[in-house]
């Protein structure tokens, strides 16, 4: 494994976690509290592994940034600005969540997670689309080094 794989793994944790978030929710909305435990509890590792590697690829490898097609980039930087948003937003909402949960108190967690779940939805489906954008639908140039 290299560093360029780095990536790939990240978007696939992404969609790991997107996986989990959708079971986790539809287990809590059948009445299934233990499975749902389980899928959040699988969903947050999951986020948590994709958080180290993200730093991990974004401390070694150059930045990538978006050059082509021209006339994407606006779409892109929407697409990437409300991820990063959101991805810093959500992080203390589940901690809060997941605070409220492990202390029983569980009309706390579900108005947290009204806001907190959509958003984590939200920000793991992106990442995969982030990635599919700069590695796989428009792949960008490689940087230059500095001289």
């Amino acid at each position: 494994m290299s560093i360029q794989d780095l990536p790939l793994i990240n978007a696939s944790l992404n969609a790991l976690s997107t996986v989990f978030l959708v079971l986790g929710y539809r287990a809590v909305r059948a009445g299934n509290t233990l499975a749902h435990r389980r899928c959040m509890t699988a969903a947050l590792i999951t986020s948590t592994i994709f958080l180290a590697c993200y730093l991990v690829y974004h401390y070694f490898a150059s930045v990538t940034r978006f050059t082509q097609p021209a006339w994407f980039k606006p779409f892109y930087l929407v697409l990437l600005i409300s991820h990063v948003i959101l991805a810093a937003v959500i992080v203390p909402l589940i901690f809060i969540a997941l605070n409220h949960a492990l202390r029983g108190r569980f009309e706390a967690h579900k108005r947290i997670t009204r806001w907190a779940w959509p958003m984590w939805m939200y920000v793991s489906i992106t990442g995969v689309l982030v990635y599919l954008i700069l590695y796989r639908i428009f792949p960008q140039p490689p940087p230059v080094p500095a001289p």
